[in-house]
């Protein structure tokens, strides 16, 4: 693995990346390395502890808190959102379900339309991010996007579906939404370093997020000052990898919800599948956590078969990529 190590190395350099890679097999870590600067500025490095942004990384983490509450017996898969949301976001048509939400198959419009929007570094939202910080705040951006197409009819990602999943989980529970993703997936999985941190007030060891490989331009203008259930998470590749094991270890929700929602429902293209908060590899079988958004890009591939994670996050809009193409390349994942 020294010689991956040094080609990682090399490529790093090469690719301007700023943030952490780690390769997990078992209980071995086999690589884990830090590059760059979590703050700029101040010329503080990045560690291998500090804890990153993961943008839609957190949507299996949303997936696996809603997933625990059907478990529970506080909501069902079957449960339409309009049952819960009453007269809110009347565009929601009420056929849709909380599994249509979670699979990405709601048709409902979204506030954010990955489909249109090609450059993260681009986007802004409709209202100033500062009043983004609770599930219910959301409810402005939320509303007003009429559906594109009836429930359960085809696969398109939706941002915007992931939020009214947290607003659901929220009113079903009678818990914050971040307070339940912190006792239903955090606790269970060891996961300590991981929280939903305001940008405008990070704490020590957390990574600002650039939009440029180079200068001082951060990301705090361009996303919710606190996150919902679609982004904005904080965490580390070691809780990362201490998700999995508690996902795949049944720690989180059964092993037959894991079987459930790591089976492809839609299949987007040749090369991906989407279950339920997670995607899947075709070829491979790996199962991949992702996210990307002004300042942020984050891939986790794991294998379960064979224990083998492999999770690249970095603090600047595409720092991640050429790294984790490589990793996915190498390790066969």
């Amino acid at each position: 693995m020294s010689a991956l190590a040094q080609e990682l190395d090399d490529l790093a350099g090469e690719s301007s990346f700023s943030g952490v890679l780690r390769i997990d097999r078992g209980d071995e870590v086999v690589v884990q390395k830090a590059y760059g600067l979590a703050h700029r500025g101040h010329a503080i490095p990045n560690e291998i502890d500090t804890r990153f942004a993961i943008a839609s990384g957190v949507k299996g983490m949303t997936a696996l808190t809603v997933v625990s509450l059907v478990e529970d017996g506080a909501l069902g898969l079957e449960t339409t959102a309009r049952s819960i949301l009453g007269d809110d976001l009347p565009l929601i048509g009420d056929e849709v379900t909380v599994e249509h939400l979670l699979a990405h198959r709601s048709g409902i419009g979204d506030y954010l339309e990955e489909d249109v929007e090609t450059d993260a570094t681009a986007y802004l939202m409709p209202v100033p991010v500062h009043e983004l910080a609770a599930s219910e705040d959301y409810l402005a951006v939320l509303d007003g996007h009429p559906p594109k197409f009836v429930p359960g009819e085809r696969f398109s990602y939706c941002n915007g579906g992931y939020v009214v999943l947290a607003l659901i989980a929220e009113r079903a529970s009678g818990v914050p939404f971040h307070e339940l993703v912190e006792q239903r997936v955090c606790e269970p999985a060891g996961m300590r370093d991981t929280s939903f941190l305001r940008s405008d007030e990070l704490p020590e060891r957390t990574a600002i997020g650039y939009l440029a490989a180079d200068g001082l331009r951060t990301n705090v203008l361009h996303l919710p000052v606190r996150g919902s259930g679609d982004g904005g998470i904080y965490t580390t590749a070691a809780d990362i990898r201490a998700l999995w094991r508690a996902f795949f270890g049944a720690r989180i929700v059964p092993e037959r919800r894991v079987r459930e929602m790591t089976h492809a429902l839609s299949e987007p293209n040749e090369r991906w599948r989407y279950g339920i908060g997670f995607w899947l590899q075709a070829s491979t079988g790996t199962v991949v956590l992702e996210g990307y958004d002004a300042g942020v890009s984050f891939r986790s591939l794991h294998d379960p078969r064979a224990d083998v994670t492999a999770t690249v996050v970095s603090n600047w809009t595409d720092g991640a990529w050429p790294i984790a193409k490589r990793l996915a390349e190498r390790l066969q994942l």
